[in-house]
């Protein structure tokens, strides 16, 4: 069994799963988190029987889920269960609507767009055997040894996986449909990976492969019930968790961390763990000496977009949405750049509706809506309602979300059928979670900043030092940083 003391910053999803398999391992584990609740951006609010995430809700990626808690001699299914959804998701744009089901792509393509359907089946073939090698291969790595990732079958595979890394995801997707919904349904993935179709390499269309051919899955509870479980499992391996309990500042003596500054006091420690955002941890907690990334490194670097979030109770049923909803703009483009460039917010929403497939979030009766509106990252937006006073333009920027979802659902009356309304800004995510730029993701995963050129989980400058979550490696949403905690494993 290991040994030592070793300090964790910020209770998100790397933060407790990182404290929870350190502490498995034998280490003595303190987790402190700034807030006075844990999660992270995969938060909860409950009121008045409604129960919203706050965050992330696309179960992706099952395998990433099922190793790390396998480490616990548990599934899934166990912890918190896991539902199917059928269809995987609802598209809308203008007039039209169609239902996306997985596995039933190829059919869809085929009905809109004659021939597209094989051009569809060639393209998400390409996307399972990339999802495939990233997963066997550059994820649960640290990058230490680049030789070891010269695998027989990424050698065999150099060519094509060298040209999706020479163009974007959008030039691929041009080349299988023409019609522009379809298009769009290849390329929303980009907004997971915090980019935008333009910016993102090619190699990045293995996301089709989760949602139009593996599966998209619900996990009953919501994605608080994931955070619970890893919670649970980390104070069973002999965690102590401290909330309300901010870091102020990483001590380091002789060119090693040697434990963390916070308002009740110093926390010594052998090792430290920031799972706080990486531009924090760099520029507030660390001396200028001690600092891996230069000032010029964040001014090259593009930190993703925010995002405007409108939780919803409402009165009533709501039958023209799915769980997942997908309105798109018939300025797609522009939208992108609009937000991309901090001019305005996107047109193009996501909407959830998890109510439909858990009863438990909504009280009889009424449907629990999370409005999603990409923003542009700009902490000068405002805040929202659900954390203190909400800003006026944020509360705009909600009102037309909701105009347009009354819109795409056919319910007229749906903002008078509000009951409960909670909002989350921009400025939200920098005062929260001390995010960089307010960004609501992580950093944009361009090829610029993906696989090593995305940096280091151990700092160069202070040993003992490491990173873990969204904005290292490898990347951003529940599942990377579930792998990024693993991860942390071998630097330990």
């Amino acid at each position: 069994m290991a040994s030592g003391h070793i300090v964790v910053i910020g209770a998100g999803v790397a933060g407790l799963a990182a404290a929870a398999l350190l502490g498995r391992k034998g280490y003595r584990v303190t987790l402190c988190e700034k807030n006075e609740e844990i999660g992270g951006r995969a938060g909860c609010l409950e009121e008045r029987g409604f129960r919203f995430d706050t965050g992330p809700s696309w179960y992706l990626m099952p395998e990433a889920y099922e190793r790390f808690f396998a480490h616990f001699g548990t599934t899934p299914e166990r912890e918190y269960g896991l539902t199917r959804l059928d269809p995987a998701y609802r598209v809308f744009q203008g007039e039209r609507r169609v239902e996306v089901r997985t596995g039933d792509a190829e059919e869809l393509f085929e009905s809109i767009e004659p021939g597209s359907g094989a051009r569809l089946r060639a393209h998400l073939d390409s996307a399972s055997e990339a999802y495939c090698i990233a997963l066997e291969t550059f994820l649960y790595t640290t990058f230490e040894h680049p030789a070891r990732l010269l695998t027989p079958q990424v050698r065999a595979r150099l060519p094509h996986l060298a040209s999706l890394l020479a163009r974007p995801l959008a030039a691929r997707t041009s080349q299988v449909a023409s019609d522009p919904l379809l298009r769009h349904i290849l390329e929303y993935p980009a907004m997971f990976l915090s980019s935008r179709p333009e910016r993102i390499p090619a190699l990045y269309h293995l996301m089709s492969h989760t949602d139009l051919r593996q599966g998209v899955w619900y996990p009953t509870g919501g994605f608080f019930a994931i955070v619970e479980s890893i919670a649970r499992l980390a104070e069973e391996s002999g965690v102590h968790l401290r909330l309300g309990c901010e870091v102020t500042g990483i001590e380091v003596r002789g060119g090693r961390a040697r434990g963390v500054h916070t308002g009740g006091g110093f926390v010594p420690a052998d090792a430290v763990v920031s799972a706080a955002d990486l531009h924090h941890t760099e520029t507030a907690l660390l001396p200028a000496d001690c600092r891996t990334y230069p000032p010029r490194r964040w001014r090259r670097r593009e930190p993703g977009p925010s995002v405007v979030l409108a939780l919803l109770g409402v009165r009533g049923r709501l039958p023209g949405l799915s769980h997942h909803n997908l309105l798109f703009s018939p300025d797609w483009r522009p939208d992108f750049d609009a937000v991309f460039s901090g001019t305005g917010p996107s047109r193009s929403l996501y909407v959830c509706k998890p109510s439909v497939t858990d009863p438990h979030v909504a009280p009889e009766g009424y449907e629990n809506l999370f409005v999603l509106v990409p923003a542009p990252a700009r902490a000068d937006l405002g805040r929202g309602s659900a954390y203190g006073e909400a800003n006026g333009e944020v509360e705009a920027i909600a009102d037309r979300a909701i105009e347009q979802v009354a819109r795409a659902a056919g319910e007229r009356d749906l903002a008078n059928r509000i009951v409960v309304r909670r909002t989350v800004g921009p400025g939200d995510f920098a005062r929260r979670y001390h995010a960089w730029s307010a960004g609501a993701i992580g950093p944009s995963h361009t090829l610029r900043q993906s696989a090593f050129l995305r940096g280091s989980q151990a700092s160069r400058k202070v040993a003992g030092l490491f990173y873990a979550g969204a904005t290292t490696l490898p990347g951003v949403g529940v599942p990377m940083c579930l792998i990024s905690a693993e991860n942390l494993l071998h630097w330990l």
